[in-house]
């Protein structure tokens, strides 16, 4: 075990600065490759952009929402016209459909794929930080506060932040960037990249925080990875298993909130919120986008469809499957899940229509 002291708090270098001026990636886990000129992301992607367009400089990939004159942006459905009508993007890929959705400062990028042409673009404007391979196994820009013990074997990457009292156990991995909070319990082999972590956190043997989520879309040449532009939060005393994996976000955040525990083999895609004082049994399996309300309790091999709303203090029992909202506080059983009541009628009703049944077979046979 080795112990270090806090040194002098990095800065942001001038090409960082200018990333999070333009509401880019987080650049203590992306390096900017821009900008680039809009003339030349859009042949990159194979769309028509109108006259004039071509010499405006794009720094950074984002959503809708989240885009400024400096960013490029997509448009992949009309359920988008609200945000598409209010998005300050320079430039949006659209269908010929949607184009007329975009405001008048907006330039409209046609393709037939606008999602994948974003895709492609994104991949050439930003890029995941990696571990120096040259470098020693402890960076010498890391920053260690006060005493903190690190395992045999351990790597610790450029600008990674550590609190005192943490743990990092042998063979584990952190990345570029990454911030552990006081009194942190990081196991052995755990992996953590593009993560904040905040303290007294436990994350055990073989858990793998922050790397790309699952995405792919359609492309003109075949199907396209979706670049993971975001980050994951971990907040204070949340404890995670053994060999789960808790995918950073696709642009927004994976967020796991306060006090949370998560067993061990849990999966949590993309974008996913999860509340305070939470808890997720072994093999539960979160698609991208859900979000977990505060005091919720997943019971084992629970698995959740994307973009589902968990409510507060909800209860899904082991084994079910979700595929549509569960209300606060309810109590929800079965593959499709429903509410415990309807479940247990049901199931009595087919017991009774079953047992029906096999009576009129057997006075059948009985006859004849």
């Amino acid at each position: 075990m080795r112990c270090f002291r806090l040194r002098r708090r990095p800065t942001l270098n001038r090409d960082q600065s200018k990333a999070l001026s333009f509401s880019g990636p987080d650049p203590r886990f992306y390096t900017s490759l821009g900008p680039r000129r809009l003339g030349d992301l859009a042949a990159l992607a194979g769309a028509q952009a109108p006259t004039g367009a071509p010499e405006d400089l794009i720094v950074c990939a984002a959503t809708l929402s989240r885009a400024n004159p400096a960013a490029i942006s997509f448009v992949a459905d009309r359920k988008y016209a609200s945000a598409a009508a209010e998005t300050g993007a320079r430039a949006c890929f659209v269908s010929a459909a949607t184009a007329g959705l975009l405001p008048s400062g907006c330039v409209p990028l046609v393709s037939t794929a606008p999602y994948g042409a974003w895709a492609l673009v994104a991949g050439h404007l930003h890029h995941v930080r990696r571990l120096d391979p040259t470098a020693p196994a402890v960076h010498p820009s890391a920053q260690f506060e006060g005493k903190v013990a690190i395992g045999h074997g351990a790597v610790i990457g450029e600008d990674v932040l550590v609190g005192e009292g943490a743990s990092i156990g042998p063979g584990a991995v952190i990345g570029p960037g990454v911030a552990i909070g006081r009194g942190c319990e990081i196991g052995a082999r755990v992996v953590i990249n593009c993560a904040l972590v905040g303290d007294n956190v436990r994350i055990l043997a073989g858990a793998v925080i922050g790397e790309s989520g699952f995405g792919v879309t359609a492309g003109a040449a075949g199907l396209i990875e979706i670049p993971q532009l975001g980050r994951v939060i971990i907040q204070d005393g949340v404890s995670i298993g053994a060999n789960t994996c808790v995918d950073r976000g696709a642009y927004e955040d994976t967020v796991i909130g306060e006090n949370s525990k998560i067993d061990n083999l849990v999966q949590i895609a993309h974008n996913v919120v999860i509340g305070r004082n939470c808890v997720l049994a072994a093999h539960t399996g979160l698609s991208g986008s859900v979000k977990i309300g505060d005091g919720a309790q997943l019971g084992g091999r629970v698995g959740l469809a994307d973009h589902v709303t968990v409510g507060a203090g909800a209860r899904i029992a082991a084994a079910a499957g979700v595929m549509r909202d569960v209300p606060a506080g309810e109590s929800w059983v079965g593959a499709p899940a429903r509410p415990m009541r309807q479940f247990f009628r049901e199931t009595a009703w087919l017991t009774r229509a079953a047992s029906r049944k096999q009576g009129d077979g057997r006075h059948e046979d009985g006859g004849g």
